[in-house]
């Protein structure tokens, strides 16, 4: 037992040190509860017999299973084990994952894997990739059941990066975690590219570019504590709520609704600061901070229950939507719909990015997602509309017409097809055109226009909008919605599922 619980020996163990890495025992223990953690199948042997594998003892095979709490809550948690075989995965390093991961599902936790690997173990041939699949497998199977979460803290190459990939929060640390499909020797030798391994798949890149990592942490420890928090906000599996927390105010002191949102209509705001204005504490865990920043998803609390945010960010591209931004909040919501989290969107936006690259890269197909995943969502969903609301960005976020639940308006909400620029020019073109003064006419139909659509009670007199709130009143009534619709029930068509558009 001493020898198993030292991993790959004293150099190896100090070689991991030196790169500024934890071990893989270390990680575990700093991540759950003192003293909670229960390990299993610490005397699982490797199954090689080629290239003299079966002279080689590898302790645990790499890889440490077991059961733990984080603040209470109950976890199933794998960690790779560098020192060892360099985590490599082989047959009975998958079947010690795959084990955990049954026991995870039996038991409702979620399940926590921590990936450190230099890929499948070669000496193993096939048996590797089986193992490989036997664990995508059950990351699908566990998906929207259980919480899935991986934390890279290493390189995860080669066919390792599907299974984080199908899992619902990836963490991340900057310089540490590597993570791609192919690495730069082979881009170099086929394609002729050179890159480091820092560029093409450290953790910055899949925060900011790729969009692959939910959480970005600059140490291993940050990661841990992020995880800690993420966990105190959602439930243990899907027939649960979250815990709730005792309810508290926001932090008015420093957060002042009415002194953040501004009073010119053209002048940007940080959405995040309107969000910790309105939940308790002002406590609010952003989900992919650093991607699509055109949209902010997170996790806060109202009264004391766990809510997922969705919010327009007029900071960046004016909160349009776009492919990014729609394949992040689409998936969120589907995450929040799938575990009983209630959803809040905040509208401020005007409308989808227009231009050849969006149209290109799919933005039919990608808004199309963020469609389908409000629409599809049964848990309860209200929506905000602060200022603008054009177009078929109206319509996607969470409006009445894909069954919000409830649709509030501040008086400052403009809810039209499209900018009372580009629809003057449309509707009123000839008679713009034929005008002694043109851009006279032009400003005053302008005008007309807004007077028309540039407040919420065109919408309100149609029921589209079911109050105009002054914002002081927004957390109040948000916080009453979600009593209201607390224990709602949608009775949906039978069918096997939908088909998204992936």
């Amino acid at each position: 037992m001493r020898y198993a619980l030292k991993g790959g020996g004293t150099k190896a163990i100090e070689k991991q040190k030196a790169t500024g890495k934890m071990t893989a025992r270390e990680r575990i223990i700093a991540l759950l509860d003192p003293k909670s953690f229960h390990e299993y199948d610490l005397f699982v042997e490797h199954a090689g017999k080629d290239f003299d594998m079966d002279k080689k003892y590898l302790p645990g095979d790499g890889v440490i299973t077991g059961t733990g709490t984080i603040s209470g809550y109950p976890a199933c948690i794998f960690a790779q084990d560098f020192t060892v075989a360099g985590g490599s995965l082989g047959w009975m390093h998958a079947k010690k994952i795959t084990k955990i991961m049954d026991h995870a599902l039996n038991l409702k936790v979620p399940l926590i894997g921590i990936n450190d690997s230099g890929g499948a173990r070669i000496q193993e041939g096939v048996n590797s990739l089986a193992g490989y699949g036997e664990i995508f497998y059950r990351n699908t199977m566990a998906s929207g059941l259980i919480p899935q979460i991986s934390v890279i803290l290493g390189p995860c190459a080669g066919g390792a990066v599907y299974s984080p990939a199908l899992t619902d929060f990836v963490f991340v640390v900057d310089k540490i975690s590597k993570m791609f499909i192919t690495g730069p020797e082979v881009i170099k030798t086929t394609i002729g590219e050179e890159i480091s391994m820092e560029d093409l798949g450290g953790a910055r890149v899949h925060a900011e570019t790729s969009g692959n990592a939910h959480f970005f942490a600059e140490s291993e420890q940050e990661c841990l504590d992020q995880i800690k928090q993420l966990v105190s906000f959602i439930p243990w599996n899907n027939e649960r709520k979250a815990k709730s927390f005792p309810k508290k105010p926001p932090r008015s002191r420093t957060y002042k609704i009415d002194e953040i949102f501004p009073t010119n209509p053209r002048q940007p705001y940080d959405i995040r600061e309107i969000i910790k204005s309105i939940c308790d504490d002002s406590e609010f865990l952003e989900v992919q901070k650093l991607f699509a920043q055109n949209i902010v998803i997170g996790f806060a609390r109202l009264g004391g229950e766990t809510v997922g945010f969705v919010g327009n960010q007029p900071l960046v591209l004016a909160g349009v939507l776009d492919v990014d931004s729609s394949d992040k909040a689409a998936r969120f919501i589907r995450f929040c719909d799938a575990f009983n989290i209630p959803l809040v969107t905040l509208v401020d936006l005007p409308g989808y990015l227009p231009g050849v690259d969006q149209e290109h890269a799919g933005v039919i197909r990608h808004g199309a997602k963020l469609l389908y995943a409000y629409s599809e969502a049964t848990v309860p969903k209200i929506t905000v509309i602060l200022r603008k609301a054009y177009g078929g960005g109206y319509i996607a976020m969470c409006s009445h017409h894909l069954k919000a639940d409830f649709v509030f308006a501040w008086p400052t909400a403009e809810i039209a097809v499209m900018g009372p620029e580009g629809a003057a020019n449309i509707i009123f073109r000839n008679e713009i055109k034929n005008a002694e003064n043109p851009e006279e006419v032009r400003k005053q139909k302008i005008k007309e226009y807004k007077e028309k659509f540039a407040n919420p009670y065109v919408a309100a007199a149609y029921g589209y909008i079911d109050a105009v709130i002054d914002p002081s009143e927004t957390r109040k009534q948000l916080i009453y919605a979600l009593e209201v619709s607390s224990d709602k029930k949608v009775y949906l068509p039978e069918k096997k599922h939908g088909i998204p558009p992936f």
